[in-house]
Formats: C-alpha cells, structure tokens, sequence
C-alpha cells in the first residue's frame, strides 16, 4: 500500500472539496400536472375515512333485511337528511342501514328522536371496530 505525502494529501483534498462545490444535482423546478378528478378522488377518500366507525363512536341503524330494500332506504335517508352520512353494513343474513358518526351519546340521541319521527324501528348503537 502507498502512502501520500502530505502535500499530496492536502492537493487531492482540495480538489476533492473544489468538485464537491461545482457539482449542482437537481437545481430545477418541477411543475407536475395533476387531472383535477384525482384531487375529487382523494376529498372523497378522505370522506369515507372519516366515516369508518369507531370504538368511541356512535350509530343509528335504521334498517335491517333485504339488499335491495337496504339500498333503497339509504338513498331515501341521504335525500332527506344530506348532513347525515350513511353505510350498508352485511351481518348474516342481514344487510343493515347505519347512519351517523356520532362522538357522543347525547348528539347521537339528539338525531334518533328526529329520525324515529321518519323510520319506525330505530335504535341506538355503539359499533365494535
């Protein structure tokens, strides 16, 4: 193995250095073009985030039987209560109609009475995750 002087040290450090400066990665901007439907795209996935349920969180349910008549009645629900979100939920052999996402006992109370004066058999629940 070969030794370096040390004025040799100190020129081949130099230089070293002198090179590191001069070298210039990525100086540019970058402009990225984005189709405005992904952004729809990620608000929408935002907003089913936020309606997954949890163990803090608290649900009306509003209808249990039939596929069919399940889809029917959340789309009569989300024509009439807009402010409210609701979910499908598949629990052998039923299909149930959930709605809400209610942090406490009280609001979700609150919304029960005003939906009992709609929907018949209605109750409160509290889903597990």
């Amino acid at each position: 193995m070969r030794i370096l002087t040390p004025s040799k040290s100190v020129l081949l450090t130099l230089f070293i250095v002198t090179l590191a400066n001069t070298i210039n990665a990525q100086d540019q901007n970058l402009t990225v073009n984005q189709d405005p439907k992904f952004e729809q795209l990620l608000n929408t996935k935002r907003k089913i985030n936020t309606s997954i349920s949890t163990n803090d969180t608290y649900k009306i349910q509003i209808f249990s039987g039939k596929s069919e008549e399940a889809k029917k009645t959340l789309n009569d629900f989300k024509r009439e209560y807009t402010d409210i979100d609701g979910t499908i939920i598949f629990n052998t052999p039923n299909y149930k109609v959930w709605v809400g996402n209610f942090r406490t006992r009280i609001e979700a109370e609150r919304n029960l009475a005003d939906i009992k004066k709609r929907y018949t058999s209605v109750f409160l629940i509290k889903p597990s995750k």
